[in-house]
């Protein structure tokens, strides 16, 4: 946990302080104690096959007749380029410099940038949706950033959450979009997910589904933080029922989507500048 911590938050791309002010207080107080906070909830949605995202990416691959990799750990992006430079396809369907970025700068060859508004990723989500739906009320979740710098990511988020309601046939009260997994003392992208569930509770919905449109697996941001954290707080202040709907994972609309979208989408050339 401590090497992966180490890689992922070393990289410039995600946290974008100075290294000489960063790198310091990484080693000498984040690495020192984060590695192990983490390991305690990885621990709570481990399975007997490992990692979930891992898991669920590898099946991803195998069903896609494709190779995978991961840009920090193993198998490593780095090496599985060099031993096959092919198109890549980040998994990251809402652009953002801090994720689908860090895989472009080590790409060198034609890449997928973004697939945020993809009509086969759309109707992915919806039939998953449709799938595990329970309640009324639907809480779209995607991933945070600092909200300076994140604008054409919350974008595609948005557009996102509003082709997804669109093809459920939803009204205007019937979802709402948030942003999760804030870190740091800067002010990231709102409404944030947890103080809103919470505010929901109290405002009498009781019941509520939650779906993480920009995650394709399930991962430790979905199933422990949504699925445990914020399922408790919903229901401390007063909620009856969170509904987790399970991401993209292996659903058969999700594997045909993956092949239409590298199949049709204009990949970019691109030449490796870093990481």
């Amino acid at each position: 946990m401590r090497a992966y911590l180490a890689e992922f938050l070393a990289d410039p791309k995600v946290v974008a302080l100075p290294r000489w002010l960063w790198l310091p207080i990484l080693h000498l107080f984040v690495l020192r104690t984060r590695p192990k906070r983490s390991a305690e909830k990885y621990a709570q949605i481990w399975t007997s096959e490992g990692s979930p995202l891992a898991v669920h990416t590898a099946r991803q691959a195998k069903l896609l007749g494709a190779d995978h990799a991961m840009r920090y750990g193993e198998p490593s992006l780095r090496s599985a380029l060099e031993k096959n430079p092919a198109l890549v396809l980040p998994l990251y369907p809402q652009y953002s410099e801090s994720a689908t970025g860090s895989v472009l700068a080590m790409v060198k060859g034609p890449a997928i940038r973004e697939f945020h508004d993809h009509p086969a990723y759309i109707d992915a989500l919806a039939a998953v949706v449709r799938r595990h739906r329970k309640h009324p009320r639907l809480l779209m979740s995607f991933h945070g950033l600092p909200k300076r710098g994140g604008e054409e990511y919350e974008g595609q988020c948005r557009a996102t959450g509003n082709l997804l309601a669109e093809k459920l046939g939803l009204a205007d009260d019937e979802w709402l979009v948030t942003f999760q997994s804030r870190f740091g003392a800067a002010e990231w992208l709102q409404p944030y997910t947890q103080p809103t569930l919470e505010a929901l509770a109290r405002a009498g919905i009781a019941e509520v589904d939650v779906f993480c449109p920009g995650f394709v697996s399930d991962c430790l941001e979905t199933l422990e933080e949504l699925g445990i954290t914020a399922r408790a707080a919903f229901l401390a202040a007063g909620g009856r029922e969170l509904n987790l709907i399970p991401c993209l994972n292996e659903a058969p609309e999700w594997i045909a989507a993956l092949r239409r979208i590298a199949s049709e989408t204009p990949a970019r050339p691109y030449t490796a500048h870093a990481g």
